[in-house]
């Protein structure tokens, strides 16, 4: 019986735990007062690869461990459950490349969103860390498939 239950009801769950992952990714990248969002009036990008990264790194005695924490892997650790869920909600997008890619075009979809609306910062070390954290939360997928045959 909670067989049953859990294959009917299971897919469903993950999808909405899918869209409010979505929802909580979209306000701390576009609303967060937090983390330094809101419309700055001005167009800020960084085009140069490895270049924030090594500022961080450099300074995170300056910037402070909460700041370079949350710019170092807050990235990685906000992507790795789209790489984790989307196999879940999506059984077309299971293989290690279309999950790669599609964690590359979702953050390359909202730096050009905080680009254009000038929010945020378009930076290219972010599409890095956030394809990273897609593939390593795909990764995690595939130690815990067995585990989750019942919602797929």
């Amino acid at each position: 019986m909670i067989a049953k239950t859990v294959k009917k009801w299971g897919r469903p769950i993950m999808i909405g735990i899918f869209v409010v992952y979505l929802v909580v990714l979209a306000y701390f990248l576009f609303f967060s007062e937090r983390y330094g969002r809101g419309v700055s009036g001005e167009y800020r990008y960084n085009l140069v690869p490895l270049r924030e990264i090594k500022r961080f790194i450099k300074y995170r005695d300056i910037i402070g461990w909460e700041g370079f924490i949350v710019n170092i892997f807050g990235n990685v650790l906000a992507f790795a459950p789209f790489g984790f869920l989307l196999p879940i909600v999506s059984k077309q997008n299971r293989a290690f490349f279309i999950v790669a890619l599609y964690s590359f075009e979702f953050s390359l979809f909202i730096e050009l969103i905080q680009l254009s609306f000038q929010v945020g910062t378009f930076d290219v070390d972010d599409l890095l860390m956030n394809t990273i954290g897609g593939v390593l939360g795909y990764l995690f997928f595939l130690t815990q498939k067995k585990r989750l045959c019942h919602f797929l």
